[in-house]
């Protein structure tokens, strides 16, 4: 069944208008201005920054730097030999910092 998409639609403009008037109705009905949140519910949700963490215990294996490795001076990151983009007072920078 072909469907000529040129022809004009009066029933679907005549019955989207008064769907609209009655959505626009509707919405003021039954909106109010208060918001109904409890607001001590929504904070329970939220990590504070600074929060007290002395309970919390954390398990990292902590591995020394290997030989290909050093520590930039600037950033302070470990990173493989092959970034190393100056050395000064004995002191190596990555290629990050120095960029």
């Amino acid at each position: 069944m072909a469907t000529d998409f040129d022809t004009p639609r009066q029933e679907a403009e005549e019955s989207t208008d008064g769907s609209i008037e009655e959505l626009k109705n509707r919405r003021t009905e039954t909106q109010s201005p208060v918001v109904d949140e409890d607001e001590t519910a929504a904070a329970e949700g939220f990590e504070l920054p600074g929060a007290d963490l002395s309970g919390e215990e954390l398990t990292v294996k902590v591995v020394p730097a290997q030989q290909d490795e050093f520590t930039c001076a600037s950033c302070f990151l470990v990173r493989h030999r092959s970034q190393v983009a100056r050395i000064k007072d004995g002191l190596q920078y990555c290629t990050d910092c120095e960029g």
